[in-house]
């Protein structure tokens, strides 16, 4: 489909040419070029044929070519060859380029044309003529092409937005598991493996520290309390739908890091006074994590934590020093206690907010983490007026040279009849010609506003059109000059069409083409008297009002019928708008169904694997059972574990059950599939490119090629999956319909989440490279926060 696209219009014009080549020129009397003027007239058609061919894939090229045959066209047959190839592709960079190339290619073609032009027709009146229609005719094509690629924009824009959408709502469950796993993991496993560790501690010293022991019960009491509280938000009982403006976090993290400062260790801060916004919220759970993970491998040793506020950015820091050969209070190292993530699960916090996180050992011994992150203040979500662009009113050439055709279009017909003016009557038409383009351009100038004010942009162009009648009657213009007047009607008509397509309550903008017929049939009457045309019939008022009568008549007949056009695109427009508005909404809320569904089914687990053991421990420390209160941590810690390794077992959101996702492996038995319903597929290269790929690239790769061969092709297919170092390289061709449209977005939207790139060819082939590094954060570094531990 995109093939005959590409060639059917450059197909017509080539036949039409080569028609008007034979036999049409002979039938109509014109002349024939000669053999060799033949050759290059075919070759000129074969040239201007190929690139526009390609104006798809290389607007600039197809131009430059189609300039090009031009030239050799006209050189050879200049009153046959036609160069209609050279607009086209104008149009084609409009729609394709950015406005700059554009702006630069309308010179380009504008020149080769008034070449051709002054070559053709010589230094004559007839060539001023000549000059503006050639300027007229390509800053039109420009100026639509412009229109078009907006509109296109918007459509591309709304289609990744859609896809985006659907991309979440696949997500959903998946996404809804890894934020429980995290706030789970930041919750419990924090609470938890305190209460761990005090309760070992003070079993330990119990005979010779017999306080540690009510010290551990209380601790345990109000941590447990602090967990079940925690818990029983993230199983649904607070929803987090609306969030609001979040509240100072300083004395929240000062909180947080007096209660680690119990526990035994020395630890200063340095932290800003009015810390807020999901920065301050991911600083909170790093430091959480970091502390934790120090308590847990480098017990006793100091800590420091300093958050500094920069340019737009919080640059946190959390340094411990190694540990010391026994930490105090009998606190020793405490292994496999963590779930193996911690690290990682700081790089997410941080990179959730659009910041950076980097933990490693520190130059003198110990650990150090340190993050970069945004410093927004503000509520959570998307920023005010970050809504989709309202591509219909943006346009940067489509209005300006709309103006250029309404101001230079009537002096077009003025300057075709100057050939036929004496020398004595050009020298006093020149001034009026002047005084005309002056009029039509200030006529002309309201129209740049006519799609953000149509309103008043129409009341410009009618109330500039009555300084023409003025005009006439102080300057005494002569009527051969005020008669081309009647040209900047098409100002008129243009802002009557963009009442109807752009003014609000479009079904009450119809006294718009009244208003029109009623005021141009004025001005042009009021014209005709003031240049004495209406006063060589009697008497000028009966005159006037015949001649008003049956001009408003046909003019509202006119300025309706254009109404209604208008009315009708604007009503074509919405309706793509509000479905687009529609499937996106759609999307959503089936992406929320999903998270709620995942959410509820996943509270269930929660409260039966660690709410429960949780509630008991709070139990058997207010009844003063040390021993329980230790075994009911453990035994709510594990569960805790096990759950968090359940929840990051799959990728995808695979139905209610946490059924394992699909990978690169499992490519044959998708081309099985997709060739037991008629189609042919070949596969190759999988065994050795799926071997030991990393989780989230084998999904990718099984993502990617599932998408491109269910874009709705029929024709034979191929798949291949080459490995080399680093990089996986996956290749589908034979679907020209998965390199446009929403299958393409959705394609650019699954590459675009991990480190990966895209090419799409228009010749119906997918080309993805997905990068097979292992993530630079692996589970060990937690295991290991010092390099003494």
């Amino acid at each position: 489909m995109e093939t005959i696209r590409n060639w059917l219009l450059p197909a017509l014009l080539a036949t039409g040419q080569i028609a008007w080549l034979w036999p049409g020129a002979g039938l109509a009397g014109e002349g024939v070029p000669g053999a060799a003027a033949l050759v290059a007239v075919l070759g000129a058609v074969v040239a201007e044929t190929a690139a526009l061919g390609r104006r798809r894939r290389a607007p600039v090229r197809a131009l430059a070519w189609s300039l090009g045959a031009l030239l050799v066209g006209q050189a050879a047959w200049p009153d046959g060859y036609f160069g209609v190839g050279a607009p086209v592709a104008l149009y084609s960079v409009a729609v394709r380029c950015p406005v700059p190339v554009t702006v630069r290619a309308v010179p380009a073609a504008v020149g080769v044309e008034w070449l051709l032009s002054l070559v053709h027709v010589g230094v004559r009146p007839a060539l001023a003529s000549e000059w503006v229609l050639g300027a007229l005719l390509y800053v039109v094509c420009a100026g639509l092409g412009e229109a078009r690629r907006q509109w296109l924009r918007g459509r591309s824009l709304a289609t990744r937005l859609l896809a985006g959408a659907e991309e979440a709502r696949r997500r959903a469950g998946d996404t809804e598991r890894r934020r429980l796993a995290r706030e789970l993991h930041d919750v419990s496993a924090h609470h938890l493996t305190s209460v761990v560790i005090t309760a070992d501690a003070a079993r330990r010293l119990g005979d010779s520290r017999p306080e540690l022991t009510s010290e551990a019960l209380s601790f345990a009491e109000r941590t447990g309390t602090e967990t079940l509280t925690a818990l029983q938000r993230l199983v649904g009982l607070l929803r987090d739908v609306d969030r609001p403006d979040p509240p100072p976090m300083t004395a929240r993290i000062e909180e947080l890091i007096a209660g680690f400062g119990r526990l035994g260790r020395p630890i200063d801060a340095v932290l800003p006074d009015d810390l807020a916004g999901p920065a301050a919220e991911a600083v909170h759970g790093i430091v959480r994590e970091a502390l934790t993970n120090a308590l847990r491998h480098a017990p006793g040793a100091a800590a420091h934590v300093s958050v500094l506020r920069g340019e737009g950015v919080l640059e946190l820091s959390v340094d411990n020093a190694p540990p010391r050969g026994s930490a105090p209070d009998g606190i020793d190292a405490v292994d496999g206690l963590g779930s193996g993530r911690g690290v990682a699960g700081m790089r997410e916090r941080a990179a959730a907010v659009g910041g950076e996180l980097t933990a490693g050992p520190a130059p003198g011994g110990g650990w150090r983490v340190r993050a970069t992150l945004p410093d927004a203040t503000g509520p959570w979500g998307p920023p005010e007026g970050a809504g989709r662009r309202d591509v219909l009113r943006e346009q940067r050439l489509a209005d300006p040279a709309l103006v250029f055709t309404a101001t230079l279009l009537p002096l077009v017909f003025a300057l075709v009849t100057a050939e036929e003016w004496t020398g004595a009557s050009l020298r006093a038409a020149v001034p009026g010609l002047l005084v005309v383009t002056v009029l039509l351009t200030a006529h002309a100038v309201p129209l740049l506003w006519r799609r953000r004010a149509p309103w008043p942009a129409f009341l410009g162009v009618l109330a500039t059109s009555w300084l023409w009648p003025a005009a006439v009657a102080a300057a005494a213009l002569p009527s051969r000059v005020s008669e081309f007047f009647a040209g900047g009607a098409l100002a008129e008509l243009l802002a009557v069409y963009a009442v109807a397509v752009y003014g609000r309550e479009a079904a009450r903008t119809w006294p718009a083409w009244g208003a029109a017929a009623v005021s141009l049939s004025g001005t042009l009457v009021a014209t005709a008297g003031a240049d004495g045309e209406l006063s060589g019939e009697g008497s000028m008022w009966p005159a006037a009002v015949l001649m008003f009568v049956p001009l408003a008549v046909v003019l509202a007949a006119v300025f309706a019928g254009l109404w209604g056009a208008g009315l009708a695109v604007r009503r074509r427009r919405l309706r793509i708008l509000a479905w687009d508005d529609f499937a996106l909404a759609g999307a959503l809320w089936h992406a929320e169904r999903a998270a709620d569904a995942e959410r509820h089914r996943l509270a269930a687990k929660l409260r039966d694997a660690v709410l429960h053991p949780t509630a008991a421990l709070v139990e058997q420390a207010r009844q003063g059972r040390l021993e329980e209160v230790a075994a009911k941590a453990r035994s709510a810690l594990a569960a805790m574990r096990e759950l968090l390794h359940s929840l990051g077992e799959s990728e995808e959101d695979t139905g209610p059950g946490l059924a394992p996702a699909p990978t690169a492996a499992d490519l044959d038995t998708l081309c099985r599939t997709v060739r037991t319903a008629g189609r042919d597929v070949t596969l190759r290269g999988l065994p050795e490119a799926a071997r030991d790929l990393p989780p989230a690239v084998a999904l990718s790769a099984y993502r990617i090629v599932e998408a491109a061969l269910g874009a709705g092709d029929r024709g034979p297919a191929r798949v291949t999956l080459r490995r080399r170092r680093d990089t996986l390289r996956v290749t589908v061709s034979g679907v020209p319909l998965a390199v446009t449209g929403p299958v393409a977005e959705r394609l650019k939207v699954r590459v675009g989440r991990g480190t990966g790139h895209i090419a799409l060819e228009q010749a119906g082939v997918v080309r993805v490279l997905l990068s097979t590094r292992p993530d630079p954060a692996p589970a060990q570094e937690e295991a290991s926060p010092s390099s003494h531990a």
